[in-house]
């Protein structure tokens, strides 16, 4: 059934649409932060002013007619506020004008849900990297079918640490790809190092890498705040995946299309003789389509949510998020 999924957890107004698991659409826009980063209520207006147009897009790129769609999702969260409540809101508009049942997705989970449905893994570590979470996920089945956090950061998100240190660096514009781009041919400087089980920290990364701006070449510092960073998430997913037993490695979310870290995780799965594998850049990007993807499911497993009862929850963890059945 043609299910249409609306992302606005932060910078980009995603809309897919997904017809028995197959994406049929996947239109967006993208608030441009240039070096200032992003101001939630100024990205919540441009979310607002895009959104019909994105939305017709998508329609328009699926070759159906609006009509033709039969449920619908949306992110509830986690993400920024303001940037939530576009989707949401736009969501129930179309729920209530095309009569449709509506799920409510959790956007990590649906970071998740389509790289392992692209990465064809079964059953994973799955390690979540962007903005605001870096976490390492395993599914559970008990007390319900859900995401289980084996591990996670103890302060700020990889791709939150990355983009702010880009803003530090005044690169336009201020991402994480910058970061990447920059470090090419840099030489690797000490800077702290802080894993725990299978936690890791970046704050005291961060700050140790902003002092030394000035005082050492952009390309090394670029390099070596990369390595520094993506040698804890490494050396805690082996861990994960050695206690929990799994033999398939997945990454998913905005960071995990850094060429580097994947190139990293895909060492430490030959090392173990276990796959590994992530979606499309189109799907690490946030995205509607993946939203779409795990609406559709929750649809057909009977998940839908009231729509006097479709709300946005900022902090929304993967772990309280009910997984619909594969």
């Amino acid at each position: 059934m043609p299910v249409i999924g609306l992302e606005s957890s932060a910078h980009t107004f995603g809309v897919g649409i997904v017809d028995n698991g197959k994406v049929i659409a996947n239109e967006k826009a993208m608030y441009k932060i240039g070096t200032t980063g992003m101001i939630p209520a100024k990205v919540a207006e441009f979310h607002i002013d895009n959104s019909e147009e994105v939305i017709s897009r998508a329609i328009a790129a699926a070759g159906i007619s609006a009509s033709e769609i039969e449920g619908i999702g949306y992110t509830m969260g986690p993400g920024l506020g303001p940037c939530l409540q576009v989707a949401q809101l736009s969501a129930k508009m179309l729920a209530k004008k095309l009569d449709l049942k509506i799920a409510a997705v959790n956007h990590c989970v649906a970071h998740a849900e389509i790289t392992r449905h692209y990465g064809k893994l079964k059953d994973p570590i799955m390690l979540y990297v962007s903005g605001g979470n870096s976490q390492i996920l395993t599914i559970e089945d008990k007390p319900f079918r859900h995401y289980s956090v084996a591990g996670e950061t103890f302060d700020i998100g990889i791709g939150n640490m990355l983009d702010s240190f880009a803003r530090n660096l005044k690169l336009n514009p201020a991402w994480g790809s910058s970061i990447e781009k920059h470090s090419k041919g840099g030489k690797y400087l000490q800077l702290p190092y802080t894993v725990k089980g299978m936690d890791f920290s970046f704050t005291g990364l961060l700050t140790r890498a902003t002092e030394l701006i000035g005082k050492n070449d952009i390309a090394d510092l670029c390099f070596s705040l990369q390595e520094t960073a993506f040698s804890a998430l490494c050396e805690a997913t082996e861990r994960a995946m050695l206690l929990k037993n799994k033999r398939e490695i997945g990454i998913c979310g905005g960071v995990a299309q850094n060429k580097r870290l994947r190139s990293m995780l895909n060492q430490v799965a030959i090392e173990h003789k276990s796959r590994f594998s992530y979606a499309p850049d189109e799907f690490n990007a946030d995205n509607g389509a993946m939203i779409a993807f795990v609406a559709e499911r929750m649809l057909e497993d009977g998940m839908s949510t009231p729509i006097n009862k479709c709300e946005i929850k900022q902090r929304y963890r993967a772990d309280t998020a009910r997984l619909p059945r594969d």
